[in-house]
């Protein structure tokens, strides 16, 4: 008896395991850089599923890195504001399971007031 439970316990651990890699997790990562390419500390990072659901922000920290842990696998867009200006959409981005997707995100070049 014992050991019908034990056995039936193991199977159901290896489906939870199965299931679990199926929708696995990965983590999209990267930098924001300023016009110049220099790291930008406290930009506000948004990442969104490519449909645009399930929007998350974050901060780049003092090396102008940012980090959306546990994502599911599949396609995210992501893009950055600093200082009163907005990176390019970088679409479809994908993030696989177990693994640590990179993007660099630059911010634009201040427009020039006319006089």
């Amino acid at each position: 008896m014992k050991r019908a439970v034990l056995v039936l316990l193991v199977a159901a651990a290896l489906a939870c395991a199965a299931t679990a890699d199926e929708k696995g997790m990965g983590t999209l990562a990267g930098t924001v850089l300023s016009p110049a390419g220099k790291p930008v500390a406290d930009a506000r990072v948004t990442s969104q599923g490519a449909d645009g659901s399930h929007p998350q922000t974050t901060t780049t920290n003092a090396q102008g890195r940012f980090f959306f842990a546990q994502l599911v696998h599949g396609y995210y867009d992501v893009r950055a504001y600093h200082d009163g200006a907005w990176t390019d959409w970088k679409h479809n981005v994908e993030v696989n399971t177990g693994k640590q997707t990179e993007v660099k995100l630059q911010l634009p070049s201040p427009l020039k007031k006319s006089n």
